[in-house]
């Protein structure tokens, strides 16, 4: 069975559509459609969130806010992320193999994470607490982490 999670993007999960309802041939994807550029002012027509001038702009502006992130981040070893914990994260996905938040609309995702719950930022106790660990997918985590941060590339 194929999730909609494994899929590359939506025009695999078109194709795999096609595939399942029996017409291979006659299958013909859309065209993704042009909208203005989402950078300021800008009205250049694309079929991506920015045109390519400002594409290049926005990229240079995640690399530069990821690495000072970073530089006030630590090493995930630093952050207690070393070989105790990589055992104790396979344990517990080998015990709970599913996305709890799939689970929860009623899809069945395999987990790659073991999140913490309630963030523990450096508390040790709250980080071995297994009852503030819960499997998810990445998707799930890269969500729930985004709103806790404030947002892909906005700080806090």
């Amino acid at each position: 069975m194929i999730y909609a999670e494994q899929a590359e993007d939506m025009s695999m999960l078109y194709l795999i559509g096609c595939v399942l309802m029996g017409m291979r041939g006659e299958c013909i994807m859309a065209e993704k459609s042009q909208h203005f550029c989402n950078h300021h002012g800008c009205n250049q027509l694309t079929k991506d969130r920015y045109c390519a001038v400002h594409m290049a702009e926005h990229e240079q502006t995640q690399r530069q806010y990821k690495a000072e992130h970073d530089k006030t981040r630590g090493t995930a070893t630093e952050r207690g992320y070393n070989s105790k914990w990589r055992k104790a994260r396979i344990t517990y996905l080998s015990h709970h193999p599913l996305c709890a938040e799939c689970e929860r609309q009623d899809k069945l995702t395999p987990a790659d994470v073991v999140d913490h719950i309630i963030p523990h930022k450096g508390d040790s106790t709250l980080f071995w607490n297994t009852d503030n660990w819960q499997p998810l997918c990445k998707r799930h985590h890269d969500i729930k982490t985004a709103k806790e941060d404030g947002g892909w590339g906005n700080g806090i």
